[in-house]
């Protein structure tokens, strides 16, 4: 009996739900600066550029039996040091995520049972709740994943669209298109770069795809992706619409001097009581389905990587090491969220866009005239102008944030 192949729409789910979460939380406070257009497109030009390295990794992937992870990848086709500098950067990534997915909830939790029901619980005992809860939920499988996030996605529009009824209530047309403060705009899109970046990633979901349709299922994956691709682009775009439509960017400055950029988020939009409630629960369910898609690519990275089998044991090792660092990062280091994901966008640029594409150059002169199952959009000299975009979004993080040139960083003291 022939097994049913997974649907397109449970793909586009999962992509989604990974990329939709941390962007929601940091792109109105990055995009500040840039302000409504320039951060339009900006998101564009992000999406266009992920959705090609994706590509670029899934057509490598399809040719490696299923199972195979970056590690296996990278090796093989760009040698020890390369796979070395990308399991580096890979882990880095996804740890940094998790561990702010645990502190975001962490906020989000507290701050919502504070205000509506006078319930004072610490942070780091918020975060430690969410995170137990949604690890068994990666550790049950890929399928679960599937399920609760396509589940969540739904729930995640219904909220937002609930949101967004308050917010365009209050829409101000001259804050979006006239913008208070400073007359510079386009400058401050380099520092946003790596933001943007990581809130369009969830490529090392990419060989659990392959793994879950099955070598095969190429156009199914792509089609997947670019679904779950268009749906992340929608979500930021309406979001950004309601927030810069309702908060003057120079208001946006005061984040420099708050304790929780996230909790003054939730605090300064022109929002009632009860949209401010449901914006709260539609920001938790954004966590949760960035946290599940996130933790299940790093889930089968670490279980490639230690060999770990599938059997329940094995699956429980793999648990504890994907997990456990994360969860305590996020208990014992609170507020950082904002700068964790900044930092991940630096090492997303090496292996979610450079390495694929440095990757795919590679295994296509490995292959040579040899006919491929499956080709990244673009052509061949898209691979060198996907590098050079990586490269860009890597520097302007190091110069705002190592370096401190503070004349792209908007929100600098």
């Amino acid at each position: 009996m022939k097994t049913r192949q997974p649907s397109v729409l449970g793909g586009a789910m999962i992509a989604a739900g990974t990329m939709i979460g941390a962007g929601m939380l940091t792109l109105p406070i990055v995009s500040a600066g840039m302000w409504f257009t320039w951060t339009i497109f900006i998101m564009l030009l992000t999406t266009f550029f992920m959705q090609n390295s994706a590509e670029e990794i899934l057509e490598v992937n399809l040719n490696y039996p299923e199972g195979s992870s970056f590690h296996t990848l990278v090796q093989d086709n760009l040698g020890h040091f390369a796979s070395i500098i990308n399991g580096l950067s890979v882990a880095f990534v996804l740890y940094i995520l998790l561990y702010a997915y645990v502190d975001g909830s962490g906020s989000v939790i507290q701050n919502a049972l504070q205000v509506n029901f006078d319930i004072a619980m610490p942070k780091a005992m918020a975060g430690l709740i969410f995170a137990v809860i949604f690890s068994i939920l990666v550790w049950w499988g890929a399928k679960a994943v599937d399920r609760i996030s396509t589940i969540l996605m739904f729930v995640m529009f219904i909220t937002l669209f609930a949101a967004l009824t308050g917010l365009l209530k209050s829409i101000s047309i001259p804050n979006l298109f006239e913008p208070s403060g400073e007359s510079s705009f386009a400058i401050y899109a380099f520092a946003s770069l790596p933001f943007f970046l990581t809130s369009f990633c969830f490529h090392a979901s990419v060989p659990s795809f392959v793994k879950y349709y099955g070598r095969d299922g190429g156009k199914k994956i792509r089609l997947a992706i670019a679904i779950g691709m268009i749906l992340t682009l929608i979500f930021y775009g309406v979001w950004m619409l309601g927030i810069m439509g309702n908060i003057p960017r120079v208001q946006f400055l005061e984040v420099a001097q708050a304790k929780d950029g996230l909790v003054w988020l939730l605090n300064t939009v022109n929002l009632s009581e009860m949209f401010r409630t449901i914006l709260k629960f539609f920001m938790f369910f954004a966590v949760v389905t960035s946290f599940l898609g996130a933790g299940l690519g790093l889930f089968d990275y670490i279980a490639d990587l230690c060999k770990f089998d599938d059997s329940a044991l094995g699956r429980a090792k793999t648990a504890v090491i994907t997990f456990i660092p994360p969860t305590i990062l996020g208990m014992s280091l609170p507020g950082g969220f904002i700068v964790a994901i900044g930092f991940a966008g630096l090492f997303a640029a090496i292996w979610s866009v450079i390495i694929p594409g440095m990757m795919v150059i590679a295994h296509r002169k490995k292959a040579g005239n040899e006919k491929s199952v499956f080709r990244a959009m673009g052509g061949k000299w898209m691979p060198y102008i996907v590098i050079i975009y990586g490269v860009i979004a890597a520097v302007s993080h190091l110069l705002v944030e190592v370096f401190h040139w503070n004349a792209l960083n908007f929100l600098a003291p």
